[in-house]
């Protein structure tokens, strides 16, 4: 039986790629992918894949360097195999922080890796929460921005509504979250935060009342966890009732679930962009939610040539 549709997953996160394919009702296409003993990516694709339309499962989490190699070198073997269209779903797009010269004599590496995976002979490109929306148009083939939005709000709606104030960790954050403030009908908050060198920050002071409610710092992504901590400290120095945090992409590096731990969250929600840190989730403070489904949804949709921004409604 010709087959029209098939799913791949590099090391990076096959739980997801597996729940995605489960969703789907396909199996899991089969596919090696190892290691030479000097570190050297290989990549064998063990299915008939001319003419299927192909999509990638692979997050460039960390070790994101590996991870990219792995999409890249999949990608290519796709299209050597002569898959009819080949799609990257990177549920988290690494090197999205870097989509600017911030500085003089800076990369920017988010265009780098954008035009590297189009190198590559990536035909669309599926991510999810982008650190900076415009990395979008780094790339001349089609990219369909997906939000955990839908995700977050069936957990947060029995929990918050009505009730909490939606806090924004610094000014660039402001769109998203009044947008759950909004379908929550709660109250805005904003963090005024001096940033003095990357993975650093300083909280400053609170636009907004605070003081009595319950609390949700929200973000895109949750790295070392400086701001979440920090930011949980002065709520609840500023008279806060209860604060938790919720982001789409928990990268959780170095020192961050410490960090969490010991600071006043009382809940972490996350998806599973990308695998949550064994240390994370034996501390009992985080909540992960899936987006196999959402994800599912939109790979149907966009092979099927229907809507997609209809998901977000």
């Amino acid at each position: 039986m010709f087959k029209s549709i098939c799913i791949f997953s590099g090391n990076a996160h096959p739980v997801l790629a597996e729940s995605i394919a489960d969703y789907l009702e396909v199996p899991l296409g089969r596919a090696r992918v190892s290691r030479f003993s000097d570190g050297e990516v290989f990549t064998e694709i063990k299915e008939n894949v001319r003419g299927v339309d192909v999509y990638v499962i692979q997050p460039t989490s960390p070790p994101v360097n590996d991870n990219l190699m792995e999409l890249l070198v999949m990608i290519d073997a796709l299209k050597r195999a002569s898959a009819g269209s080949i799609t990257a779903v990177m549920p988290y797009y690494g090197y999205a922080r870097q989509d600017r010269k911030a500085a003089p004599r800076t990369p920017i590496t988010a265009k780098l890796v954008s035009d590297i995976i189009s190198t590559a002979g990536t035909d669309r490109v599926v991510s999810m929460d982008l650190h900076a929306g415009q990395i979008q148009g780094f790339f001349n083939v089609p990219f369909d921005h997906l939000y955990a939005m839908p995700v977050f709000l069936e957990y947060m709606l029995p929990r918050y509504k009505n009730s909490a104030v939606m806090v924004s960790p610094d000014a660039g954050g402001v769109e998203r979250t009044r947008a759950y403030a909004k379908r929550l009908n709660a109250d805005l908050a904003i963090i005024d935060k001096r940033r003095e060198k990357a993975n650093v920050s300083e909280i400053m002071h609170i636009i907004g009342e605070v003081e009595g409610r319950d609390c949700v710092i929200l973000d895109d992504m949750i790295d070392t966890a400086g701001t979440m901590s920090n930011a949980a400290h002065v709520l609840m120095e500023k008279g806060a009732k209860s604060v938790s945090a919720a982001a789409t992409h928990g990268i959780l590096s170095g020192p961050a679930v410490e960090r969490i731990v010991n600071s006043p969250l009382t809940e972490v929600i996350v998806t599973d962009t990308m695998p949550l840190p064994e240390a994370a989730r034996a501390s009992g403070k985080f909540k992960v939610l899936s987006i196999a489904r959402l994800l599912g949804e939109a790979i149907k949709r966009i092979h099927n040539s229907d809507s997609v921004s209809s998901l977000f409604v």
